[in-house]
Order: structure tokens, then sequence, then C-alpha cells
């Protein structure tokens, strides 16, 4: 190909639509749409276009409905699958979205998109231009000479001439000839049985062409020979079928291929639907310090440094229905974080910050920050002045820290993110900001500087440090201003918001404030002796290994297991290496010793590491405390998770774990007391399933795994033997999960057959459980999610999954969600409930811990019996179910005693 002529881009849409379609996972937005074929082939698309810098461009689609060559031959393409619905309902958005790039988007009825590229190409050639024709069909090979070639993106190879030759072993003009010899398969071609391509090859080198391949078929020996006889026939069908045509008479000419300035608007628009948020980053986007949200005008963002400045916006803020909120500190850490500056909004487009620690050389004068404090302090304690922002409960920890309680927090934008879409990765102001308003907020690396070279924000100039924190307050009241109505309009999910989520925000800021006592002796003493049973382990995993290896190291241990020792190889990672993954050492060590203590010594490990050598460093000096972050906006199913330290992870069957709770006291003169729901998920299946057995059981106060012995191994309830119950426990469980049979018979170590006669007997005992179960399959794939008994939606694109395990797996979750996350409502209500019995009541009681299904309290030891009566009476009340929601309480000195 030469510099100096002009360069043609023809990409084959189809094939492009297909390899991506195959290639990718099942990609799908929040609304459950497929989005991967999609996906990939725009990826393809923009690296063609970095590849290829020319403006002429187009991507070529087959039409629907049949061609000339169906005529020719009824059979042609009749094997194939018609397009799979998942793949069918992304091409009108694909090509939606090729037209907004700015792309021509071409596709004549009639003809298949391989003539109209040979065509386009031809023409081309003939009028100066190269032509790169981006595809991985064989067919187009045929084009291929000095000024066309392929460019095959997936495998990122490119045949010119010489390239096909090597690839096919003949010139590019006996493509076709070789295609008719060997068929296509793909297209229902049909070739000479026992030719394939090395035959197919050396006859057209011997020969030359088809024609004279037909011309002296009676030369050719052997079954070849035979086989060629016996269909020529068919042989000129075949070519004419897989001929491409150069010579359609097309109203296109490459002038017409060039591409347009990209529809900006429509391409954001699209990617925000596909939720494709890494290629709206990488778009030239609008900043909110360079437009506002009317009509492009300039954002109006000040530095409010003059006394005057902070009065004018007193009464502004003081006059607005609602204004939006954020701080700027020293510190990620809520408890150590201290005020630089606090930013306002209240009209879209303008906002303000008032800087009160910026401390670097030279900084300008700015007012005190206690003065500021005093004058802002009635607004931000008040409840008649509704306050929005992004993630309040930060910025309320760190009023606290200055003495001022943030009261009136009316509206969270993450929090509103969050209900609107759980399943979303992501609820931060910068991906939320791109979202919905396709704007790319300044980042804080790019005022703050990155890695060994951040400064604190106290140290980052005015001149760049107002408009970032002004713009944060400016978009948390715009996103405000496009989620509430989405909200609005769906009734359940803003009752959701509106009567657990939001009112939880000061429940868990409390929580978090005051934090846990831990026993720092306690820890250090079990710490110890974890690091002494772990060197006892150590040692009996050399003797048995016959050498010492670094237990850390999973390429040591793999040449342990797999090369000396000849243990079966289960599983390989991605590299093609034997795996010493957790799942495949478990595996391993239900008939060999070794991986078993392996996998006691990383279990003793990772409590060693992960808490009791780290919970003491994590003491707060001020407060002498352990202070976890509670997080709303993670979990798809709505329950709460908790980080540095997370709490909910400590294991409660082990005795190490056991010993580790009881590292976590109550103060002098007080108890923990800890209470737990029972069984709520299995009460919340027989609310939902409404079966009339698993309702009985529970309405009689039975023991629900005894009844459902009794029921599936056909005994009395009081001749259920402890291992039945243990099975019985099992299926109860795992049937929420949705486990199978080959899963029950792994956990209880039976054979499958046995397993599936127990679920079978269990359905048949309990049919409700089953219609629910069938019922909500059937709404999960109508719907595309679904709900939790307060409203809260999960979103299930992988029911969509051409991939069998995916979508099994997405079933099971279909029927799991409704129960963990109605649990997950159930304790928010209940905590929002008995944290109002405090605050009412000035009970000498404090809320410290959330672990999933159970609550934990400190309590004043004089004051126990009213307060475990008072916590029992909420939690039991926290929903209305058809049977009873039973809450055990315990009290103890320590955690685990208390459990």
């Amino acid at each position: 190909m030469s510099q100096d002529r002009k360069r043609l881009v023809l990409v084959d849409g189809s094939s492009f639509l297909y390899r991506a379609f195959h290639a990718l996972p099942p990609l799908s937005n929040a609304r459950g749409e497929p989005t991967g074929a999609i996906y990939g082939v725009a990826n393809m698309l923009r690296k063609l276009l970095e590849t290829y810098d020319t403006p002429w461009f187009a991507v070529v689609f087959d039409a629907p409905g049949k061609t000339f060559r169906n005529d020719l031959f009824a059979a042609y393409k009749a094997h194939r699958p018609p397009m799979p619905d998942e793949l069918k309902v992304q091409l009108g958005p694909l090509k939606e979205l090729i037209r907004a790039m700015g792309i021509p988007v071409v596709e004549i009825e009639g003809v298949e998109a391989d003539d109209v590229i040979a065509t386009l190409a031809r023409r081309a050639e003939r009028e100066g231009f190269d032509v790169v024709v981006a595809t991985s069909d064989k067919d187009l090979a045929q084009l291929v000479d000095d000024h066309i070639l392929l460019d095959n993106t997936m495998s990122e190879t490119r045949l010119d001439p010489a390239g096909v030759m090597a690839k096919f072993g003949v010139h590019p003009d006996q493509i076709a000839d070789y295609l008719a010899l060997v068929g296509d398969t793909s297209d229902n071609v049909p070739g000479v049985p026992g030719i394939g391509p090395k035959t197919a090859a050396k006859l057209l080198r011997q020969y030359g062409s088809l024609d004279e391949i037909i011309a002296h078929a009676g030369e050719i020996r052997g079954k070849v020979g035979e086989n060629l006889r016996a269909h020529l026939d068919r042989l000129r069908l075949s070519r004419e079928l897989v001929k491409v045509h150069d010579d359609l008479p097309l109203d296109l000419n490459p002038e017409d291929l060039k591409r347009r300035p990209p529809d900006t608007a429509r391409l954001i628009e699209l990617l925000k639907r596909f939720e494709f948020t890494t290629w709206l980053r990488q778009l030239d986007l609008p900043t909110t310090q360079g437009e506002s949200a009317q009509d492009g005008d300039p954002a109006d963002y000040q530095a409010v440094l003059a006394a005057d400045q902070l009065r004018t916006w007193l009464e502004r803020l003081e006059a607005s229905p609602l204004f939006a909120f954020d701080t700027e500190t020293t510190d990620l850490a809520y408890l150590d974080a201290r005020l630089v500056g606090l930013s306002f909004a209240v009209e879209a487009g303008e906002a303000a910050y008032v800087p009160v620690g910026h401390d670097y050389p030279a900084a300008p004068a700015q007012l005190d920050r206690e003065a500021v404090l005093e004058r802002l302090r009635p607004l931000l304690e008040s409840e008649d002045h509704p306050k929005v922002g992004q993630h309040l409960k930060y910025d309320a920890h760190v009023l606290a820290n200055h003495g001022i309680e943030l009261r009136g927090i009316a509206h969270d934008t993450m929090l509103q993110s969050y209900v609107l879409n759980p399943t979303a990765t992501r609820h931060d102001l910068d991906s939320l900001a791109l979202t919905y308003l396709g704007i790319k907020t300044v980042s804080y690396e790019a005022v703050a500087g990155k890695g060994a070279k951040q400064v604190s924000f106290s140290r980052v100039a005015l001149d760049q440090a107002a408009p970032y924190a002004a713009e944060d307050a400016d978009i948390a009241l715009r996103l405000h201003q496009v989620l509430w109505p989405k909200l609005e309009a769906e009734p359940k999910l803003k009752r959701l918001y509106q009567e657990i989520e939001m009112p939880l925000v000061p429940v868990l800021l409390r929580m978090e404030r005051c934090g846990v006592l831990v026993d720092r002796d306690e820890l250090a003493r079990l710490s110890a002796e974890l690091a002494e049973r772990m060197a006892k382990v150590e040692e009996q995993v050399h003797c048995l290994a016959g050498e010492a290896f670094n237990l850390g190291s999973p390429k040591q241990i793999q040449h342990i297991l797999y090369d000396k020792l000849g243990l079966p190889v289960l599983k390989k990672t991605p590299k093609g290496q034997p795996s010493t993954a957790e799942e495949v050492l478990q595996k391993l060590a239900e008939d060999f010793e070794l991986p078993r203590l392996i996998l006691e010594y990383r279990s003793l490990s990772k409590l060693k590491s992960t808490y009791t050598d780290k919970l003491p460093q994590q003491i707060h000096p001020r407060t002498g405390r352990v202070h976890t972050s509670y997080h709303q906006a993670v979990t798809a199913t709505g329950r709460l998770s908790s980080s540095d330290p997370n709490l909910q992870n400590i294991p409660i069957r082990t005795e190490a774990g056991r010993r580790i709770r009881r590292a976590f006291i109550a103060p002098p003169g007080c108890r923990l007391v800890a209470a737990d729901y029972s069984q709520i998920e299995l009460r919340i299946m027989a609310h939902l399933s409404e079966d009339a057995n698993l309702l009985a059981a529970f309405a009689a106060g039975a023991d629900v795994h005894r009844a459902t012995a009794a029921e599936v191994f056909g005994v009395a309830p009081e001749a259920v033997t402890d291992e039945q119950r243990r099975r019985a426990k099992a299926i109860n469980f795992g049937l929420i999960y949705g486990m199978s049979a080959f899963g029950l018979a792994k956990q209880l170590g039976i054979e499958r057959e046995e397993a599936q006669s127990y679920i079978d007997r269990y359905f048949e005992r309990y049919p409700g459980v089953r219609e629910y179960m069938e019922r909500t399959r059937r709404q999960a794939y109508e719907q595309g999610y679904v709900e939790t008994l307060f409203g809260r939606r999960l979103y299930l694109p992988e029911l969509q999954s051409r991939n069998p395990q995916r979508r099994q797996y997405a079933e099971r979750t279909a029927i799991n969600a409704p129960m963990q996350g109605t649990a997950a409502d159930i304790i928010k209500r209940a905590m929002i409930a008995v944290d109002a019995w405090i605050r009412g009541s000035g009970a000498p009681v404090k809320m410290i811990m959330q672990v999933h299904d159970e609550l934990v309290f400190e309590v004043a030891e004089d004051r126990l019996e009213e307060a475990c009566r008072a916590i029992r009476e909420r939690m039991a009340s926290a929903a209305e179910l058809r049977v009873p929601l039973v809450v055990d309480v315990g009290i103890g000195v320590n955690w685990d005693e208390a459990h």
C-alpha cells in the first residue's frame, strides 16, 4: 500500500457483530438490556479508527431477507440458527451508536454485505484508494491485491497477497475455487467429500483453476478423483455461491463514505444508556467549571473570603427550600478529619466555597473557621432547612468533630442512585455525574496530585481548590434534580428510600462514632496462641512434604502437591498451571492430609493478620475504641457491609473465631446484649410462599428443622435423630439459596440420587415453596428483576445470558434475593425503631454493631431487663409477616458470651 494514496476502511459489521457476541461475556446495563456485543464492536471500531487515521470509513451490515444465492441454492445458509434474541436486540442500538460516532452505516437489501464490500472496494481501488477490509470472513480474501488487504482485528492479523498464500496455500484469485472444493459449513455450501484445505490447495497449484480441475477430473486418481467426478455437477454452483460479486449497481461512491463529526449529544445519551462509563470519561465532555446546567452558560463558582460574601450566601441558604452541601477535609478517616472548607449550592451551575483551613505558603487570608461554623451552626443544625449531598454521613462526621450535629439531611444522591439500581458497580459522585449528567468532573488527583506527590487538601491552592470544591456541591444538586424524579416515579422505591435508607443514615453515624471496646491484652494472648498453632501446623506440613517450603507461596505449594507428591490436578489456572485455590484444596483435603493442613494454616494466618494483630492497631487513641465504617450502597441485596475493620466476617463456628469475639467487651458497669433474628430467611420464605405446612410449623413455635426432618424422612417429630435434623437444616437453607441436588449431595457427603430424593420429598411436603420458586423465576424473566417485601429491586441481567451456568446462577439469585433482601430491610427497620426508642427514652443503651441478622448493644447493668424487652419488641415488630418474627436475646460481659 502506498503512503500517497487515500485510504478507505470498510468494516464487515456482521462479522464483527458475531465475533464480539461469542468472544465477550454477556454484559448488561442496569435495565437488563444486553450490551456485550455493542461493547465489543464499538471497541473494535475505536481501535480501527486509531490504527487507520482516515476520513473514509464505513460499516457494512447484511440486510435482513433473502439474496440471489437463496434463489440459486435453497439450502444456502439454511442450517444456520436464527440470530439469538440476546443479539438481535443489540443490533439496532449498535447501529445508532455507530451513526452517533459519525461513521456511515451501509445496508443494501437483496445482497450480502460481502458483495457490497467487494463492490465498494473495487470502485475505491479504481479511484486511487488503498482499501482495508476489516473482517474475519475468509470469503473476502478473494479481494486481496496490492491495494486491498484484510485486517482481522480479533486475531490482529493482516492479509496481503503473500499472507493469503501463506494462510490458504493459494493466490487471492483462486480463493473462490478453493472454497468451492473445500465447501463452507458456515454457509452450508457443499464441497467435495474428502477434499480438505491441503488437497484443494495442491490441486489448484497443479491445475491453476477449478475449470481446469474439472476438465482434467478423469486424470485424478484415487478416492479424491472418485469423489471429484461424483460431485462435478455441483462444483460450479458452489463456486457461484462463494464468489463475491464486485460489480453491484450501487448508488454509492467512496466519497459518500466519509465520516462526519460525532453527534456528541446522542453519543453521550447512548453511552449513558449502555453504561459505558470508561468511554464517557474519555470524551471531551463539558465540565461544570466550563458549563452550567442553563443552556451552556459558564458556571458561577465563588470563593467566599469576606464576611459580607458569607452573609449574602447565608441569606440565600436560609431562603432556599433545599441546598446542597459538602465538606473538604484533611483526612478520609472520619474521626480524624478536620475541616478545610465548606461548599454550598442552591441553583444548578452556581456554588460557593468557603475556605477556612488552607495553610500553604502565601495562602490568602480566610475567614476564621470557628467563627464561620458558629455563623453556620443554626442553619446546619436546623431540621427546617433541608439539605442534599453525596454521602452526607461522612460530612456529618466531620462537622461532629467540630461540635456541630448536622440535621435536616433530606436527600443523599449516593443512596438515591443505590435505591434506583443496587447492582450498579459505582455510586460515587464522579461516576454518577458521567452516567446521569454526561459531565466529567475534576478529579481529586487533578488538584491534589497523585501517589507520593499527593498533598493534603489544605495545601491545594485556592484558585484550584475553590472550583473543585464548589463543583462537588453543584453536581450533588444537579444529580438530585435528575435522580429524585426517577424515584418519585417509582412509589415503592421512593418509600424504601424515604422510610429505610435515609432514616438509617443518622443511626449508622451514631454507631460509628460510638465504636466498640476491645480487650487489647486478650487479643495479644490469642495472637501468640495462633502463632504457636501456625508453627506446629507448618512443622507438620513440612514433615508430610519431606522438605521445608513457604506456605504463603502458591508456586511452592503447587510444586509440593503436584510435582513432588503427585496429587490429582482438579483444576488449572488460566495460565495452565495446577490450581492451589481454596475450593481446590478443600476438595483435595477430603482425601489427603497435606491440603487440609495448608487450609488450616491459611485460616489461622488470616485470623491473625486480619484481627488479632490488626484490631489493636485500629483502637483510636482519642476514644480507646475500634470504629468501623458501615456502607449502605455496596451489596446488591441491601445488606450493610463493614470495613476498617470488617466486623461482619469474624467466624462464629470456630474456636478461634469465638475467642476473637470474646475480645469485644463491655465497659465497666455495662453488659453486651446480642439480639439475633431466629431463622429469619426461612420465616420470610414461609411468608412469601404461603405454604400451609411451613406456616403451621412456625405458628406452632416448632423447631422448623425438626419439623422438616419429620416431613422429609416420614417419622414423628420426637423420633427425628440429630443426623436427620442436620440434613433437614441443610435442605432448608440450601433450597433458600437455590442449591441443586449436586450441591446438597456434596454438602451432606451423600450420593446425588439420595440428595435428589430429599429435595423431591421436601417439595411434596411443602408444595407452596416449589410454587413460590417457579413463580419467582417467571417474574424474574418477565421483569428482569425481583423485589423484596419492601420494594427493593435486584436486577438480574444474566437471566438473558447464553451461558447456562450464568443463567442458573441468576435463577438461584432470583429465588434467594427477595428473602435475603427482605431480611436486610427488616433489620434496618429494626435499627431505626430501636434507635428511636433509645433517643426518646434516654435509656443508657448504645447500639454498637450490626452483623447480618444480629444487633449488639452496650447496656447499663441496672437497665438490662427493660432494654432487652424493648429491643426484642421493636425487632419483632419491624415487619408484619404471616409468621412471628422471633428474636433471641443474650447477655454477657463479652460478645461471645452474649451471643
